[in-house]
């Protein structure tokens, strides 16, 4: 929040803190000491030389130029050493003869270093320029010179020729307060003001006790004493309280005075009319925002309900928008006049012709506005503080102050009707020992230090031997048990006093095994060469679609986010594939080519469609709590690589490689091996991969007796591919790293001495046969010295008949207590050959 320090400075001194006027840098101390952070402060820019009081004699209307201009005589008294009128050429329209205006004469330096000079323009002599306030720094766009009204010159006793800097005010610094969002009563003059009082122990005078102390006169203010229309306040709403009071006969014309649009822009809001700007004057003051109604444009009475979703409703920013149905709206018998706490519609705005105003204020619920505001992309002043929490107390006194500013500044009278519907909230005590705040923060804090700061925040306070009973102020809602209490009282006595003693850390046994395990295969994937990406955990909604899946696939049983951040990826990702996918397009729809990525990440799979709600009041029995665990999604971590384009460049060392399915397979291979696990692969059928080049990747139960499928590796299928607009042969793997079985203690390896024996075997088998499984019982049969069989050939030809094919297998046989003999290697490679043709039907090539 934007606030100036005079206006911070004068509240305390109506408050009878005379004479408290702290420097810059000791006010920015003050916030922070209470607990809140500030951007920075800036001080109104300095205009040095003549800023003087003028007042406009005459106007003459020059004509013949591109755009209106005028020359006026404009008396600055002895000013200009003269006493004579001083003549100055302005283009503004918002003056008239006998307006007081600020006039800079020839000699003074605006800011940004603009000097003032006598100068020829539009064929007259101009010595001087009436003073816009974006010409002195005071906001960064204004319409019009800066004109002082009647009080304003009567409250100063202004005369031509006086020095203008006070009334003004360019002795002045704006800070900026961070207001973090459980505390909205500090988006106020009141609320800060507060603060500040504590920070520097001084006397606080609420401003809804004391209007004085805004220096708003509400005496004349006559209390209300019938009802003004009838006003439906409809529960379904959640609306605590809602106000109404009238004022009659304005001066549509009025502007609000210059004291007060300055302090309108010193916060960052235009002056737009008087009605307008007393209403945003008030919020600044006191939190509570309102609303100014045409009353002559409202139709009977207000109805405060829900719309009933569809309508078409213009607000004062001249756009139409779509209303749902927890949008709530305040509607007359003409329709929807405003969109509640939001902001307000076309149809009943303050105009020209306005001399009948209702002022509204209400007390919102605050998570159906912040719903609303966020809905309809329309965060507004008002709706930034209802959203945080609005002091439903200060309603009436908010509406009095509005409707006496009203009356200063454009006449009228202010009406004995008015509606006031709803009561306040009653704050339920809260018990507190009154030494467990030194208890609970290390810090002795007196009896009386504890009783005195919470009255400061105001709490009613009542003690009762070592324990208090408090009461917390309408205003404070975020108050509502003992350790928030405690935090008002540390916050207030100065965080710096509470002692920072590091602890002690207690010895660890490093990383779990899933953690290493994690590290390992995340690092065995960057050395293989891939890209390590993080992808979104969320998917798009018809991305299995897209795949063709089928409508009982496990992986469509996903987890639905409640409140997505982007409509279209509203679920949790059952596999990783789906958001790489799309990394690699993005990629590739920007020359990026050749691409190897890899991830490891959680998917989530839904088990339970709705997960019971106890209640927090005490610890939910086991029952429950074995249904909320079992409602909870299935998130298990997963690796995954996709690959795209060339593997190896061509270049002066070889020839160009693309990925290729085995590619995947081998990324599969790599991952395992460094989680302590080595898969096996046969061939399979499963989307999103081409079925004719996809593996299945399994390891060993347990108790070794069969195998368990843990992913996928190969090429992925073409018409998903184009129809994601991926290149062909795009390839991807996909591994459950939480289904591999986790040893803790893994064995050590087992060295020979002893020589090896290298052998080769070439089978001649059916073209469908997989060649894994052929190594797998040849490995088989091979017996315990073979130590590793590798396919490095497989050969086609004639000569071997139509739909055959050689495999060729290096087979390495060592034994761990002696050197072993070419019989003996020979004799088990002959029973290998035998097995492959007894299981295959293969036959030996010589």
């Amino acid at each position: 929040m934007l606030i100036s320090k005079n206006w911070i400075t004068r509240l305390l001194d109506n408050a009878g803190n005379d004479g408290f006027n702290p420097t810059d840098e000791e006010l920015d101390a003050g916030f922070v000491r209470v607990g809140f952070e500030t951007e920075g402060y800036e001080a109104v820019p300095e205009t040095t030389g003549p800023l003087v009081i003028g007042k406009v004699l005459e106007i003459e209307e020059l004509t013949g130029f591109k755009k209106p201009i005028r020359y006026c005589q404009v008396d600055v008294g002895d000013a200009n050493g003269t006493g004579e009128p001083q003549g100055i050429i302005c283009g503004a329209r918002n003056f008239a003869e006998g307006d007081t205006v600020v006039v800079s004469l020839p000699g003074a330096v605006l800011p940004g270093g603009f000097e003032i000079a006598a100068r020829e323009t539009y064929d007259h002599i101009s010595n001087g320029m009436m003073a816009s306030a974006a010409e002195l720094g005071l906001t960064a766009k204004s319409e019009g010179i800066i004109t002082l009204d009647d009080a304003t010159v009567e409250r100063f006793n202004l005369i031509p020729g006086q020095d203008a800097r006070e009334v003004v005010g360019l002795a002045d610094t704006v800070f900026e307060v961070n207001i973090t969002p459980d505390r909205g009563y500090a988006l106020s003059a009141r609320g800060l003001t507060r603060e500040i009082a504590s920070a520097f122990d001084l006397r606080f005078g609420d401003v809804s006790q004391d209007p004085a102390v805004a220096g708003v006169d509400v005496s004349k203010v006559p209390s209300i004493s019938e009802k003004l229309i009838e006003i439906d306040l409809e529960p379904a709403t959640k609306a605590k309280r809602f106000g109404l009071r009238l004022v009659e006969g304005i001066d549509p014309h009025a502007q609000a005075p210059f004291w007060m649009q300055r302090e309108l822009m010193l916060a960052g809001i235009r002056s737009v009319n008087a009605a307008t700007d007393v209403t945003n004057y008030v919020m600044l003051l006191t939190g509570q925002p309102m609303h100014a109604f045409d009353a002559d444009k409202v139709a009977g009475g207000l109805r405060v309900h829900n719309a009933a979703g569809g309508e078409e409703f213009e607000t004062l920013d001249h756009t139409k928008r779509t209303l749902l149905p927890t949008d709530v709206v305040i509607s007359d018998d003409n329709g929807i006049q405003s969109l509640a706490a939001v902001m307000g519609g076309t149809s009943s705005e303050i105009s020209d012709e306005t001399v009948n105003v209702y002022f509204e204020a209400a007390s919102w619920d605050e998570l159906t506005v912040a719903k609303t505001a966020r809905h309809h992309k329309l965060s507004s002043e008002a709706s930034r503080r209802f959203e945080r929490g609005v002091d439903p107390a200060i309603i009436e006194i908010s509406l009095d102050i509005a409707c006496a500013l009203l009356v200063e500044c454009a006449g009228g009278t202010i009406s004995e009707r008015g509606t006031i519907v709803g009561e306040v909230p009653t704050r339920e005590p809260i018990t507190m020992g009154l030494g467990r705040p030194s208890e609970l923060i290390g810090v002795e804090y007196a009896p009386e230090t504890v009783v005195r700061r919470l009255e400061e925040v105001g709490c009613v306070v009542e003690v009762h031997g070592d324990e208090a009973t408090v009461t917390p102020p309408t205003w404070r809602g975020d108050l509502t048990v003992p350790v928030e209490l405690i935090e008002e009282v540390v916050r207030l006595e100065g965080l710096d006093d509470v002692p920072s003693i590091l602890p002690t850390p207690v010895g660890g046994r490093g990383l779990s095994p899933l953690q290493r395990r994690r590290r390992a295969v995340t690092h065995a994937l960057a050395y293989s060469g891939y890209a390590e990406i993080i992808p979104t955990p969320f998917m798009k909604n018809d991305a299995f679609d897209v795949w063709g899946l089928d409508a009982d696939d496990p992986r469509r049983n996903v987890v639905k986010v409640q409140n997505p951040l982007d409509a279209d990826y509203g679920v949790l990702g059952s596999t990783l594939l789906p958001s790489m996918l799309e990394a690699i397009g993005r990629n590739v729809a920007r020359g990026r080519n050749d691409v190897a990525v890899f991830s490891v990440a959680q998917t989530s799979v839904k088990r339970a469609d709705v997960s019971p709600m106890p209640s927090v009041a005490a610890r939910p029995d086991e029952d429950v709590l074995r249904e909320l665990v079992d409602s909870l999604p299935d998130q298990r971590l997963h690796a995954a690589t996709v690959a795209v384009g060339k593997q190896e460049i061509a270049g002066p060392l070889g020839a160009a490689r693309d990925y290729t399915w085995a590619d995947a397979i081998q990324a599969a291979r790599v991952a395992a091996a460094a989680a302590g696990v080595v898969l096996e692969v046969e061939a399979a059928e499963h989307l999103p991969w081409h079925p004719g080049r996809c593996a299945a990747l399994t390891v060993a139960s347990v108790d070794g007796q069969d195998r368990r499928i843990v992913g996928y590796a190969g090429e992925l299928h073409p018409q998903i591919l184009e129809a994601l607009e991926l290149p062909a042969r795009t390839c991807a793997m996909e591994l459950d790293l939480t289904a591999l079985p986790l040893d803790e203690v893994l064995p050590a390896p087992v060295l020979s001495a002893f020589p090896a024996v290298n052998q080769d075997i070439a089978l001649v088998v059916d073209e469908e046969l997989p060649a894994e499984s052929v190594r797998r019982t040849v490995e088989e049969a091979a017996g315990e010295l073979v130590e590793s069989v590798r396919l490095f050939d497989v050969y086609r030809s004639e000569q071997l008949g139509e739909g055959k094919k050689s495999l060729a297998f290096g087979l390495v046989f060592r034994a761990g207590d002696r050197t072993l003999t070419e019989d003996e290697a020979s004799e088990a490679r002959l029973r290998a050959a035998k097995a492959a043709e007894e299981q295959h039907g293969a036959a030996m090539r010589g």
